[in-house]
């Protein structure tokens, strides 16, 4: 867990970055919707704005609370997890270096290396990393970045962050851990040895489905400055208004997290008995191989269930299309149930590469209705 000191996550989480506005008092963070700014002469900034690329404060009142919630020393907001992604290996890689991305990565992950890197001259190599031995074969001496998702998506995947750590540094790479499934709530990657976290914002932070965003943390300032550089000269900055979405999501983000737990908990009980369900995939359960690491660094397990169906295929995408209150859709991560079918949805980009994830897998993103409704809903759906 984190070893911040000072006030507590909530606390945090209502108050890092969103001081009163000095101007008018207002406790809502403005939102600056301005491109540039009056200076005080030539070369004379005000208040350290000059233009939006460069800084806002809407942006910068996110990026202090990212920093403060995940306990790092520079935290920087994007217009997308992917555009996270891609400044930071573009910042932290040259060409002719090697990545370790985990078995079961996210697509979208997969594709920017596999598709848009490679052709950049990087290297990379799939390796499950619940497997520290397998991670430790896999480093190469030019090896610079270890990247770890844990939850994994969709196969709810665990890694023991801080062992991984040992083995990135100790082959002088940088550790990068997507937070985004377990969210800085359940989950505080860079007080177990990372390096840099990485979030899709528009997933758990802002919470509503409302909004397209991304973040990066980093443990060091050295290392905070470095990707703010990259952040300005590639551009792909949150907007003021989807930087106030995310800091609005931000300030319930611990209620939330502790109902899309509870209410994926109940829905894991009903489907660990359900008669056509072969397999449930959640780090909650006792019998799944990552619980004991789960339980190590995680506060809690989540609000997102991976289930694979006797029926095959056949049987996945019948149940996601006779739900009525989970929604079919894309993304993660709002306050409303989601249901999808991955190998056919958010995957295709790894099917048949050694990513391919199982056709009879079913994903849910648990959401914060009343979890009678929920169940109910499956039921029929299963039925």
């Amino acid at each position: 867990m984190s070893t911040f000191e000072g006030p507590g996550f909530n606390t945090r989480a209502i108050h890092a970055g969103q001081e009163p506005d000095r101007l008018t008092g207002s406790v809502a963070v403005p939102i600056y919707q301005t491109s540039t700014y009056k200076q005080d002469g030539v070369g004379g900034l005000r208040g350290g704005y000059e233009y939006s690329r460069s800084a806002n404060p809407t942006r910068t009142a996110l990026e202090e609370a990212l920093a403060a919630l995940e306990g790092g020393a520079r935290g920087l907001a994007f217009a997308s997890g992917l555009a996270a992604e891609d400044a930071f290996f573009r910042t932290v890689c040259k060409p002719g270096d090697h990545v370790i991305l985990p078995g079961d990565a996210y697509g979208g992950t997969f594709r920017l290396v596999a598709r848009v890197l490679t052709r950049w001259g990087i290297e990379y190599t799939p390796v499950p990393l619940g497997d520290l031995d397998a991670v430790r074969a896999a480093v190469r001496p030019n090896t610079t970045v270890l990247w770890c998702e844990t939850p994994t998506n969709p196969l709810l995947g665990i890694a023991d962050i801080a062992e991984l750590a040992t083995i990135a540094h100790d082959a002088g790479a940088k550790l990068a851990v997507d937070n985004t499934f377990a969210s800085p709530y359940l989950q505080q990657p860079l007080s177990l040895g990372a390096d840099v976290v990485v979030h899709s914002t528009t997933k758990y932070l802002g919470g509503h489905s409302d909004v397209v965003g991304g973040a990066l943390v980093a443990a060091s300032a050295e290392l905070g400055d470095e990707l703010a550089f990259h952040q300005n000269a590639m551009g792909a900055v949150a907007g003021p208004f989807d930087a106030w979405l995310v800091l609005r999501g931000i300030k319930t983000l611990g209620l939330r997290m502790d109902r899309h737990c509870a209410n994926a908990q109940r829905i894991v009980e009903f489907l660990v008995e359900h008669p056509g369900v072969s397999q449930v995939l959640y780090p909650g359960l006792p019998t799944d191989p990552g619980h004991a690491v789960a339980s190590k660094q995680m506060r809690d397990y989540g609000g997102m269930v991976s289930f694979r169906m006797r029926g095959g295929e056949e049987a996945a995408l019948k149940v996601c299309g006779l739900v009525d209150v989970f929604t079919l859709g894309e993304s993660l991560g709002g306050v409303e149930s989601l249901i999808e079918h991955p190998a056919r949805m958010t995957h295709m980009s790894v099917a048949g590469s050694p990513l391919e994830v199982p056709s009879d897998l079913v994903r849910l993103s648990v959401g914060i209705e009343d979890v009678d409704d929920l169940l109910a809903d499956l039921a029929s759906a299963l039925a």
